[in-house]
């Protein structure tokens, strides 16, 4: 079969659009007679457009242009310059995945039930406990998992509603440290990942860890471009949609 042409629907933000482009030429694979040539890697076609109007001043403050057609108006665009399916590296942008989807003929892979499926199928229960035997018995509570992300995401509930779907529950960061994480989330997005950066999403990390989560999703793919080492294990969805893109490029089952 044909290898297919990505439409990667970009600017939200364009480090992390540039991320995702990283990931897909690193994950692609070598033919098995000879070594990686330019012609072996994926054909992506890149609207990387930061002039699409705040998510955050839409969903979180409230008193900013819908993003929504913008968006669809750059699927439509993809579409007709040749793409074959279309990638979205921004989490909080698929609140209006509906909208997006609408617009074109062609599939929008959707990100947040990508993570979630992902979970649901890897997902191995941290809250075990030792038995009397000492064999490992299930607590009765629900499965777990922190959330890394975007005040905008929290607020409409992407993850959690999907994540209630399969009895895991989304644990969020303390109104602090999660008013910590969003400030993060505005450094990287000024291109400054410094010290004090680092160790803010840190502390956020332990909070996380201290509210009873071995494991979050990096629900945000600025948070994605910060390469340092968590306190906590981390399920990366910039990392996931990147091997779906190349899984649905190359037309690997």
């Amino acid at each position: 079969m044909a290898e297919k042409t990505v439409g990667i629907i970009g600017g939200m933000g364009p480090e992390a659009t540039i991320d995702l482009m990283q990931r897909i030429l690193r994950l692609t694979p070598a033919p098995e007679d000879r070594d990686m040539e330019d012609i072996d890697h994926i054909r992506c076609l890149v609207d990387n457009n930061p002039k699409i109007p705040s998510r955050i001043k839409a969903i979180i403050d409230k008193d900013g242009i819908d993003p929504g057609p913008f968006i669809a108006d750059m699927a439509k665009g993809l579409e007709s310059w040749g793409a074959d399916f279309l990638a979205i590296p921004c989490n909080t942008a698929h609140y209006y995945y509906d909208i997006i989807q609408s617009a074109v003929n062609i599939p929008v892979i959707n990100l947040i039930d990508l993570v979630c499926n992902h979970v649901k199928t890897n997902f191995s229960d941290n809250n075990q406990t030792l038995d009397q035997t000492g064999n490992k018995t299930k607590n009765r509570t629900k499965n777990k998992i922190g959330i890394l992300a975007s005040t905008a995401v929290k607020i409409t509930k992407l993850y959690s509603k999907n994540l209630a779907q399969f009895e895991i529950q989304d644990v969020w960061p303390d109104p602090d440290h999660q008013a910590i994480l969003l400030k993060v989330i505005k450094e990287i997005k000024k291109r400054n990942m410094d010290s004090k950066v680092q160790n803010d999403y840190a502390q956020v990390c332990d909070n996380l860890l201290q509210k009873g989560v071995n494991t979050a999703i990096i629900a945000c793919t600025e948070l994605s471009i910060l390469k340092g080492k968590t306190s906590i294990n981390t399920v990366d969805a910039a990392e996931i949609l990147a091997m779906e893109v190349v899984r649905q490029a190359v037309n690997k089952q």
